[in-house]
């Protein structure tokens, strides 16, 4: 692109964003005058207007500028609009022009790109190692697109985190639909906690029609995206926007694998009202309290569970109350001796049984 290129589509550009900005209402208003009496009385228009004759005038003035309107050279006050298709026309005839320009230039610049494309994917075939990392968000976005196309008959996919926005989950729907539509199987996995946002309760809802499967469990091992168990993205463990591509058939087994293991044991995803907001807070409790036993951190229990660190800290707030406990890890102490922890027989005080979750304890010591 040459200097004068580009100040010519500056200069296209400029001169139609002036002509719009121009059009205000005042010209507005004098242009539909003239378009229908011909002439021009700013006394008359000022009146029916409500504004000023000085207004009218200078909105009649612009108008003339802009080629909108004309004088009749032999009549004095005599005027005729111009049609607003032609002028339009005129005026951003430089604009069309550039954005021409630059399209050729697009496909030129895709095309010689595009010749580089065969060499990459030879090398990427005869490489020994079937793992790379994608370092930013755009280039993942893309993987992940081309990836979408290319699926065949499977996508799994593990998502951590219990509350998304709305408008990220309508461009999820949107995918997902297309790869639906194409007969591709489609299974995730969600945090418990997703199941009280309301935009993924109306996504897994809409999408579930289509034939997709969902299911919710409290901890999940981490995010990742596997195509035809062929394919995985994993996320940059640096925090960064990147990721981590996975070709390599035994590691992409293990994490099918592992996906499976989790996807036997999470249950079907509903809504917070269908299973009960105690029910699924007593689970959460429970969840926590085994990990707070394990001795994990705050923003480790977090993580896992899919809440933020604060939330995890009311919660073990509310725990520590409920079983008199003075310390975290004494807290760990009562709820083994209670039967509280997961995958533990409960047992009572007299070793009858009697315990259950930290919110069955809570419900009958408050």
């Amino acid at each position: 692109m040459t200097d004068g290129s580009t100040s010519t589509e500056f200069e296209a550009t400029g001169l139609a964003a002036a002509a719009a900005s121009r059009l205000d209402a005042t010209r507005i208003a004098v242009y539909r005058w003239v378009a229908l009496h011909g002439s021009l009385a700013p006394a008359q228009v000022a009146r029916d207007e409500g504004m000023s004759e000085q207004e009218v005038r200078d909105a009649a003035e612009a108008l003339v500028e802009l080629g909108l309107v004309q004088r009749d050279p032999e009549e004095d006050g005599r005027m005729w609009a111009v049609d607003p298709h032609l002028v339009a026309a005129v005026i951003t005839g430089p604009l069309e022009n550039s954005i021409r320009d630059q399209q050729t230039r697009l496909r030129t610049v895709r095309d010689q790109f595009a010749r580089l494309a065969e060499f990459y994917d030879e090398g990427v075939r005869a490489a020994p190692a079937d793992l790379y990392l994608i370092p930013g968000l755009m280039e993942v976005r893309a993987a992940l697109n081309r990836a979408a196309e290319e699926c065949r008959e499977e996508m799994l996919t593990v998502q951590p985190g219990g509350t998304r926005s709305a408008e990220v989950l309508h461009e999820a729907l949107a995918r997902d639909s297309r790869l639906l539509g194409r007969g591709i199987a489609i299974r995730t996995l969600y945090h418990h906690t997703a199941r009280f946002n309301s935009p993924s309760q109306a996504y897994v809802a809409s999408a579930s029609a289509m034939g997709a499967q969902y299911r919710t469990a409290h901890q999940l091992f981490g995010r990742v995206i596997i195509f035809d168990r062929e394919l995985a993205f994993l996320p940059d463990h640096r925090g960064t926007w990147g990721a981590v591509v996975i070709r390599q058939p035994s590691i992409v087994h293990f994490l099918c694998d592992l996906f499976e293991q989790t996807w036997a044991q999470a249950r079907p995803f509903s809504d917070a009202a269908t299973d009960g907001l105690e029910t699924v807070a007593k689970e959460l409790d429970r969840t926590i309290v085994g990990l707070l036993a394990a001795g994990l951190k705050d923003e480790t229990i977090a993580r896992r569970i899919g809440v933020s660190p604060r939330t995890v800290r009311k919660h073990i707030a509310d725990i520590m109350q409920v079983l008199n406990a003075e310390s975290r890890f004494q807290a760990g102490v009562l709820a083994a001796a209670r039967g509280l922890l997961p995958g533990e027989p409960s047992a009572g005080a007299d070793g009858s049984g009697g315990g259950g979750t930290v919110g069955e304890v809570a419900d009958t010591t408050v």
